[in-house]
């Protein structure tokens, strides 16, 4: 589903992604962990197509997203960790919006929305406006308008901050959801316990390079994902 060869990317004299190789297959979650500037957001954001890069290719569903974006984009959802919402506009219209972007039809468009605001426990609130929303109401809503589309491809950067127990359940649901239907997930976290639960595959990323990837079970072992973490940031001090 994603594929990304020998991504490289700076900002200004500083190397943010270096020689990065990477694919998500169909059907598999991929958790992308990494400290703080380690590259994470910045090799999302290329995926999605709204950050030039250096050097390098990505595929998306066969799509290259620079010689082909608006195809790869058709098929791809992409949350930021602080999604930019329209503060005045209602959950509804905002959700409204983005069905119209994407040229979902009405009756669909409403049998999806009913369906994830119940699941998230947001119905009840898709009238306020946005600006009113707590942090957690306004991940929510990020949520529901990347599933509205149905994609194939899910590109998210920490989807779990701000979320209560029962709407990181629905989350994690739905992402699994999503891969049994033949798409495929690739977000970052720092929440490392979920990584381990919910991932077939752990990337790990360290100065913009890949240090370790594959199956969940082989790249963990016999420790935790805290440990082989831990250890691998171990040469950073």
């Amino acid at each position: 589903m994603l594929e990304i060869s020998h991504l490289t990317h700076r900002f200004g004299t500083t190397l943010a992604v270096d020689d990065l190789t990477l694919s998500v297959p169909d059907g598999q979650i991929t958790g992308f962990i990494g400290h703080n500037g380690a590259g994470k957001s910045t090799t999302l954001r290329a995926a999605a197509g709204i950050l030039p890069f250096t050097t390098g290719t990505i595929t998306i569903g066969e799509h290259d997203v620079r010689a082909d974006p608006i195809a790869a984009k058709r098929i791809t959802a992409f949350l930021p960790d602080n999604p930019d919402l329209y503060d005045f506009m209602t959950g509804l219209d905002f959700l409204g919006f983005i069905a119209d972007l994407h040229r979902i039809p009405r009756a669909e468009r409403l049998d999806r929305i009913a369906s994830y605001a119940e699941a998230y426990d947001l119905t009840d609130d898709l009238g306020g406006v946005i600006g009113g929303y707590s942090h957690g109401m306004k991940q929510k809503l990020a949520l529901i308008s990347a599933f509205l589309r149905r994609p194939r491809l899910l590109l998210l950067d920490e989807p779990f901050v701000g979320l209560d127990p029962l709407a990181s359940h629905t989350l994690k649901g739905q992402l699994r959801a999503l891969c049994h239907d033949g798409g495929a997930v690739l977000f970052s976290t720092h929440v490392l316990e979920v990584a381990q639960s919910l991932c077939d595959d752990i990337a790990i990323i360290r100065r913009g390079r890949l240090v370790i990837s594959g199956p969940t079970a082989r790249v963990v072992g016999d420790a935790s994902l805290e440990d082989v973490f831990l250890e691998l940031q171990g040469d950073l001090r």
